[in-house]
């Protein structure tokens, strides 16, 4: 019966941490979406990277919050302090694990679960960071090359772009 509730609270656990990295990739994707969409023009290489330490920022602190929802399970169930609990969370999620500190027998599953789950979402994190990147690499050589155009020639190629830009966000 302990296999049960074990089993269950990770399913729960695993299901809200999917939540957290699901809800807060589609808030950031509706952001860059409309964030690049607004200007036709090129980024350049410090806005560019301005904006890949904006995400990465916010990246870092959605596992953040996932960290911490496991984090109020151990403290909850497993832990006396909320320090010990905390710690516990983001060696297993970041598969750091140094072993200093073990669940009471009865959660000791949950350890290698929020490991994997944590694997995943930052895997899920840099495949998103990845996207960006090869988007503002695309953006940078599509504006060189319509630089490369005569000017009577651009000016109707960035009236396509802006359309392309808002068929894609549909």
């Amino acid at each position: 019966m302990a296999f049960v509730g074990q089993a269950s609270a990770a399913a729960v656990l695993v299901a809200l941490t999917l939540l957290f990295q699901s809800a807060g990739m589609a808030a950031l994707i509706h952001w860059v979406r409309a964030h690049l969409a607004r200007g036709v023009y090129r980024l350049g290489p410090f806005r560019s990277g301005v904006l890949m330490v904006r995400f990465t920022s916010l990246i870092i602190a959605l596992h953040l919050l996932q960290i911490l929802l496991w984090t109020g399970f151990y403290r909850w169930h497993c832990f006396p302090s909320w320090e010990s609990a905390f710690y516990f969370s983001a060696a297993s999620y970041s598969t750091v694990g140094y072993g200093d500190l073990l669940l009471p027998r009865m959660w000791r599953s949950l350890g290698p679960v929020e490991s994997v789950t944590g694997v995943l979402m930052c895997g899920l994190s840099a495949g998103f960071l990845f996207a960006i990147v090869n988007r503002l690499v695309e953006r940078e050589v599509r504006f060189a090359a319509e630089l490369a155009r005569p000017a009577g020639e651009r000016a109707s190629t960035a009236q396509s772009n802006a359309s392309r830009w808002t068929d894609r966000r549909r």
